[in-house]
């Protein structure tokens, strides 16, 4: 009961501070972003101190290597963080966006625009990114935001909303626009997912567990992120040159992310000559193969796939292999186990291309590219909210335009009905 009227309390803190920030203009959000961004890098010293305590906690807990290069913090990222916020300021400002307007006969005039939700909650894991992604979008959106971050990088959370907190109040942003539940007991999340008429929207950011909870015991509308079950198709027509390198680092480049391939699928005209060379390039980077029995015969080094395997989102160096007859198959099983995140094909055969863009059910669906790039950063937003999986209101990498409603603005002269 305690968890649940801290959270509220909070949450209504925010509530008033989103009334405040649906009036500030474009400039004024964008200077608090550019203010944002110099903090961070100013603060360095202090977040890699902070975020060094937690790396070290998590590492005694024995944290799996994957979570821990999450959930931790370089110069470099953070550098990229503040290069997050920038980008972000100087991106079109989507509130007050007219997307509809008519004239009816009887002289009423109708115009829909874009306005901000009011409070998105964010629920997320060990990915400190996230709080400062989170807080600028919903900033440069008009909204206000309540965050709550996973234990793990719960230092590291609390140092970034005070340093972002401190930059943004200094110029003219109200007071509680950024909230962040430092309550680690799991009922927290539980509690925000309640609060309906104080938080307008949640969006779970995290493992299949954590999104999973958020959807069955919200009563507060859900904005689902989901996990990424990517696949990679490599067809008969594909060009080895770009195959090799594409698969590769779609698997290595950072397999904890929820765009990294967890399963490869190959064409079988393809696969004697394809599979050693990419298995090869594959195990030099301490990739474990797991492959199934048409795959095994070509390369016996594979471990044998199980039915769990084509549905895991592994995070890790692991990745499921499966020779298939032909491109209907493979996008027949992409169909079956993926979790509409983003997929893959390789190719030079344009009608195959198109088919597969077509007929594979995903959020992001490429062409002789990586998965890794499915990504608001990638993408131009200049940061994410998450990568809604789900069909209704967004769908892809999430960036200014996902948190905002409409609202309609009706201009009359007396008019009666």
């Amino acid at each position: 009961m305690i968890i649940k009227k801290v959270i509220a309390q909070q949450a209504k803190l925010a509530k008033v501070a989103a009334r405040k920030l649906a009036g500030l203009s474009t400039e004024q959000k964008n200077s608090a972003l550019l203010e944002m961004a110099d903090a961070l890098e100013k603060n360095q010293s202090e977040i890699i101190s902070a975020n060094s305590e937690d790396v070290a906690a998590a590492k005694k807990k024995g944290t799996r290597a994957n979570m821990i290069d999450r959930l931790t913090l370089t110069p470099e990222r953070i550098s990229a963080m503040a290069e997050g916020l920038r980008q972000t300021a100087e991106l079109k400002d989507p509130i007050g966006e007219e997307d509809f307007h008519t004239e009816r006969p009887n002289g009423l005039k109708i115009r829909r625009v874009r306005v901000p939700f009011g409070v998105v909650g964010i629920i997320y894991e060990a990915r400190p990114n996230v709080t400062v992604d989170a807080a600028a979008l919903c900033l440069k959106s008009g909204n206000a935001c309540v965050l709550r971050g996973g234990s793990e990088a719960i230092r590291t959370n609390q140092k970034l909303v005070e340093i972002l907190n401190a930059a943004a109040t200094s110029v003219g942003i109200p007071e509680h626009a950024i909230e962040f539940v430092a309550i680690t007991d799991r009922d927290a999340v539980l509690s925000m997912c309640r609060l309906r008429k104080l938080i307008d929207v949640i969006i779970p950011r995290g493992g299949a567990g954590l999104i999973t909870r958020v959807v069955e015991h919200a009563t507060v509308p859900v904005i689902e992120t989901g996990t990424g079950v990517c696949h990679i198709y490599v067809d008969k027509a594909a060009n080895f040159e770009i195959a090799l390198p594409v698969v590769l680092t779609a698997k290595i480049s950072r397999p904890s992310v929820c765009n990294a391939m967890e399963t490869l699928l190959v064409h079988k005209d393809i696969a004697e000559d394809f599979l050693p060379k990419i298995s090869k390039l594959m195990i030099e980077n301490k990739v474990e193969l797991r492959g199934d029995e048409v795959s095994r015969k070509i390369c016996p080094e594979m471990k044998a796939a199980t039915e769990e395997d084509w549905s895991t989102e592994y995070n890790d160096l692991i990745l499921s292999v499966k020779v298939v007859e032909n491109l209907d198959a493979a996008i027949d099983h992409i169909n079956k186990y993926n979790t509409e995140h983003s997929e893959a094909i390789i190719t030079d055969d344009k009608v195959a291309a198109k088919k597969f863009q077509t007929l594979v059910d995903a959020a992001a669906v490429y062409v002789n590219t990586s998965t890794r790039f499915t990504d608001g950063f990638e993408f131009g937003f200049g940061a994410e909210i998450g990568i809604s999986t789900q069909k209704l209101h967004a769908r892809g990498p999430m960036g200014l335009e996902a948190l905002t409603t409409m609202k309609y603005l009706i201009d009359g002269n007396g008019q009666t009905r």
